[in-house]
């Protein structure tokens, strides 16, 4: 088990955006870690990282101009979602959640946590998060969560979607896909892993998250390689597409992100107005705060 020690710490000191982000603007990934001896980690975790609660991630997004967030839970956690609950609950109506759980979840266990704002759940198929979900475990969950109106979130290694697409598809439910399916940068746009991507989202059930620019970048900061992609994604499915910092960036084993710079790049990816307003606040609003689009 990889230790505290060995994971890199946030960036404590970002800069200050040189991207104004529009009113209502949504950071639609990024986790709170602990603090530990509150909210304790996984004993089967496959890493430890440093804390970073509420607290934390409320005071990055003031700083970055961001005023609502999806909180997503991390491997790390495991299925106890007790510390980004409480998160939710302090975020004043402006943050919802994605929840691990467990295939032997009750209904009142899931009435509880769409209570408290979770709006989806989340399944690893990353080989150094511990292995892949089970399908089988996958589809009794979404036969659960089907009736709250939930979604799912799907995090995988780009070379496992040639055989996992076909399963994602059998889902009756809205996908999002995590960091833009975790494709090599350094093998272009019309790499396998980012041609079956494109085919995927030609399924309107799913929509893609042009996070993760410091996870598919190869040359390193500013991670200019990683924004065709992001930026290919934005143009073909304006409508279906959100972004995230990630923060506070686990399992990066080189370069730590700066979350000032990585808000920056919003200036290549979505460079049109209209682009940036759908990205950043029109569709996390519908897919997270429905119940405001319904009022407006």
């Amino acid at each position: 088990m990889a230790t505290a020690s060995t994971i890199l710490p946030y960036d404590t000191d970002p800069k200050k955006p040189d991207v104004k982000l529009p009113a209502g603007a949504c950071d639609a990934h990024c986790h709170v870690f602990g603090p530990g001896d509150r909210f304790p980690y996984a004993p089967g975790r496959s890493y430890t990282p440093v804390d970073a609660g509420k607290e934390t991630l409320f005071d990055l997004h003031r700083f970055l101009g961001i005023d609502r967030s999806v909180i997503v839970q991390a491997s790390c956690h495991g299925s106890d979602n007790s510390a980004m609950l409480d998160a939710i609950a302090h975020g004043e109506g402006r943050y919802r959640g994605i929840a691990m759980v467990e295939e032997d979840v009750s209904e009142d266990e899931l009435r509880r946590l769409h209570e408290g704002g979770i709006r989806g759940v989340r399944f690893n198929f990353v080989t150094h998060l511990g292995g892949d979900a089970k399908i089988e475990s996958v589809m009794r969950i979404v036969e659960k969560i089907a009736p709250l109106g939930w979604h799912v979130v799907v995090h995988f290694d780009a070379e496992k979607l040639e055989t996992l697409g076909p399963v994602l598809k059998r889902i009756p439910l809205v996908m999002v896909i995590d960091h833009m399916g975790r494709p090599d940068a350094s093998l272009g746009l019309d790499q396998p892993a980012f041609r079956l991507l494109n085919e995927l989202m030609q399924d309107e059930r799913f929509w893609v998250k042009v996070s993760g620019c410091e996870r598919i970048s190869r040359a390193g900061p500013p991670f200019h390689d990683a924004v065709p992609f992001a930026r290919s994604l934005v143009e073909s499915f304006p409508d279906r597409v959100l972004w995230g910092t990630d923060f506070p960036h686990p399992n990066i084993k080189k370069h730590m992100p700066n979350d000032g710079e990585l808000v920056d790049l919003l200036a290549l990816i979505a460079p049109d107005e209209t682009l940036l307003h759908r990205l950043m606040v029109d569709n996390p609003l519908r897919l997270y705060w429905p119940e405001q689009v319904s009022r407006a």
